[in-house]
């Protein structure tokens, strides 16, 4: 499968507008709530070149999108934040960890808001733009609802110890270091191993598909476009 520049502008220029609001919002918030750590090292910025991680922003997207997997994702350069300074460390966790899913939410239902809005654009720009702005809206929910998985250090893993009685949330936190290894293992290594025995182990994939297809329904009927 040949990639031309065309593919790469209406894929990963939506992908990186994501993922840079994304972590920018976590900084935004800290911000506000008493944590200066990502202020002093420049990461409360729209700026894309302070966020993006090569391999997690570009490279693992694109290897996804040219294998035709089921689930495309990616991540940026995380954005620091020192929980113990934000006022409130507890509830202040959980408000700078569902900025970062929040903001994508907002981004999608402004790409399907716009989607009125291309019969105004150049007829040579139309379909140019109508392709970033379907692919902005698929990519902002599924980042959306990925980060929402309660497994830390994914946003939803955050939440969730923030949340949760202390005697649950303690352990939870214990799994952040191993965090990416326990997604790996349900997202690609269980399917894998399933698939080995003639068995669908690929749940949480069909979760995922299945969530990010209501929201963005729920987001195109919202804004009229259903």
């Amino acid at each position: 499968m040949n990639i031309t520049l065309y593919d790469l502008s209406v894929w990963v220029l939506p992908l990186i507008i994501a993922i840079t609001f994304h972590e920018a919002a976590h900084g935004f918030v800290a911000h506000a709530f008493g944590d200066n750590t990502a202020w002093q090292l420049g990461r409360v910025t729209f700026n894309p070149l302070k966020h993006i991680d090569p391999f997690g922003t570009v490279l693992l997207p694109a290897m996804l999108l040219l294998s035709h997997s089921p689930f495309l994702f990616g991540y940026a350069k995380p954005v620091p934040v020192n929980f113990r300074a934000l006022r409130n460390p507890r509830i202040g966790m959980v408000l700078v960890a569902l900025a970062g899913p929040a903001t994508n939410i907002v981004l999608a239902l402004l790409a399907a808001a716009a989607f009125h809005l291309l019969s105004s654009v150049p007829p040579n720009a139309a379909q140019w733009a109508a392709e970033n702005l379907k692919n902005a809206l698929l990519i902002n929910v599924v980042l959306a609802i990925f980060n929402m998985l309660p497994i830390p250090p994914l946003d939803g893993g955050r939440v969730a110890v923030g949340l949760l009685p202390r005697m649950l949330a303690v352990p939870l936190s214990r799994l952040e270091p191993f965090g990416m290894l326990i997604l790996i293992g349900i997202l690609i290594l269980l399917p894998l191993t399933g698939s080995q025995f003639g068995l669908n182990l690929d749940v949480i994939s069909a979760i995922l598909r299945s969530l990010t297809g209501y929201v963005i329904q729920f987001l195109l009927v919202v804004t009229g476009n259903a």
